[in-house]
């Protein structure tokens, strides 16, 4: 069963994950947690210029968006979660950025 994700598409949604949400950062990334009331969990994916053109840039969108899959199921409740890719995205794989993307979640109290 393929597990969809539901996309946060709204630039006011953005913009509160980033005011008063949780920021978790590292090397490779840096991820904004804030709790919603949609009864979902919806996930946005930013990656600026800065990161290269756009072949770099839908790659790290892609190698990110694996990774929150894999570690989906684990996810739950009703949170806004905002993902911006940093210069050293592009050259991860899906199964490095997992452990990253699992290690902010548990500090933001998204999983356990």
């Amino acid at each position: 069963m393929a597990s969809t994700i539901v996309s946060l598409n709204r630039n006011i949604d953005f913009r509160r994950a980033y005011s008063r949400g949780k920021a978790i950062s590292s090397p490779a990334l840096v991820t904004y947690v804030a709790r919603n009331r949609a009864g979902i969990c919806r996930v946005g994916i930013t990656t600026s210029k800065k990161i290269g053109n756009a072949v770099e840039r839908n790659r790290s969108r892609r190698v990110i968006r694996a990774a929150f899959r894999a570690v989906m199921p684990e996810a739950n409740g009703n949170w806004d979660i905002v993902f911006v890719a940093r210069s050293k995205t592009k050259y991860l794989k899906s199964t490095q950025l997992e452990t990253i993307i699992s290690d902010h979640l548990k500090q933001a109290g998204v999983i356990r």
